[in-house]
């Protein structure tokens, strides 16, 4: 088992704390506080993307009648994960979380859990190997039928955009037709207090994490039909009654492979 560096922050763990996790050491907590007092908006935007992620995934499988789900890039997990969110609504919904990272691989029995009429996998794999994805994938999920992709803030870490590009498209050519596309990740042109924090953090050394403009996160649903309003700011997209919509820099949207 690959041992788990408590010495230095990590991104996941940062991410953990900021969504009130408990999934974290105090070296993430320090990390984590350094950042939000830099740009306190940062916990805004976790809480919110996590909240665009259970929209989106209530609508995939209330509205749009989904039942298999795959997560590329889990994280750790926090509260109304995929899997919860889905078989909410859909007891029988079946998920098949990726992520190659120790720490989540070590959390990964907190993922395994599922109704007993769906169900929940792990896959230890790498974002840069979508065919090993699919195949892993394919052994839980039929992917002969409609199938909604999940990618929440995992592309920011690839430097190049037109690599992340090919990504998205490598593994949306692996679903049917009627499949989806559920993306959010952190955004230029909203928030520059929140661009030079994470332009800061980027240059301390650790993982980066590249925020990109609206119109390149526009770029990676290319040649799918996005679901009303389209790419916008997250808290945009389809809000719960009463909630705060102010715009914040991370944007996201689902698009339908025809």
């Amino acid at each position: 088992m690959t041992e788990i560096d408590t010495s230095v922050p990590h991104s996941a763990r940062i991410w953990n704390y900021w969504l009130g996790g408990k999934d974290n050491y105090p070296v993430d907590e320090e990390a984590g506080d350094a950042y939000t007092a830099v740009f306190p908006g940062i916990v805004t935007i976790a809480r919110s993307s996590r909240a665009f992620l259970g929209r989106t995934i209530r609508h995939l499988v209330t509205e749009a009648g989904v039942r298999q789900f795959l997560d590329v890039g889990t994280g750790l997990p926090t509260v109304d994960n995929t899997h919860e969110v889905a078989q909410r609504h859909a007891p029988d919904a079946r998920i098949v979380y990726v992520d190659n990272d120790p720490l989540v691989l070590a959390h990964a029995r907190a993922l395994l859990t599922s109704t007993p009429e769906g169900v929940t996998a792990y896959e230890d794999l790498s974002l840069y190997d979508p065919e090993r994805i699919l195949e892993a994938a394919g052994r839980t999920l039929d992917l002969t039928r409609p199938t909604a992709l999940i990618l929440s803030g995992i592309l920011g870490h690839v430097s190049s955009y037109d690599q992340a590009r090919d990504l998205v498209r490598s593994l949306m050519a692996g679903l049917p037709s009627g499949s989806y596309l559920s993306l959010n990740e952190g955004s230029r042109g909203t928030d520059p207090v929140y661009e030079q924090a994470q332009d800061a953090y980027n240059e301390t050394g650790a993982v980066p994490y590249f925020l990109r403009p609206v119109e390149q996160i526009e770029g990676y649903f290319e040649g799918l039909e996005l679901v009303e309003p389209g790419v916008v700011s997250v808290p945009l997209w389809r809000p719960d009654p009463d909630a705060d919509t102010a715009p914040i820099g991370q944007h996201g949207g689902v698009g339908r492979k025809p």
